[in-house]
């Protein structure tokens, strides 16, 4: 059960940048002049939104495991976050993020060891 909030947290982390990443591209980026815009923009708010829920299963994750074993497992959101980057933003991704995808994936593996 808690690792499963622990996914949702992760899922809810990646989401949150993806809306972000969406919103930013639909603002045409941050600058001084469009910063209320962006701020408020509908998509910002949303990746706001998935971040408070983040937290809230978070809170219930922390509540359940171990800092030295929950934090290292949400590394997983990198991952995530790099196949969102070539999946849904078509961003050419190189070899060393690859490997440091795997890297991440084998230590959760390790971490995750008894």
């Amino acid at each position: 059960m808690v690792y499963g909030l622990l996914l949702l947290n992760i899922l809810f982390l990646v989401a949150g940048q993806i809306v972000w990443k969406m919103g930013l591209a639909q603002q045409g980026g941050l600058q001084l002049h469009n910063l209320l815009s962006v701020l408020f923009s509908p998509l910002i708010l949303l990746g706001i939104a998935f971040y408070g829920i983040a937290t809230v299963l978070w809170l219930f994750v922390l509540s359940r495991l171990p800092l030295s074993i929950a934090y290292p497992l949400q590394s997983l959101a990198y991952v995530f976050g790099l196949l969102a980057a070539l999946y849904l933003f078509g961003e050419v991704i190189p070899v060393n993020r690859w490997l440091g995808a795997g890297i991440i994936i084998l230590g959760v593996m390790v971490i995750t060891l008894k």
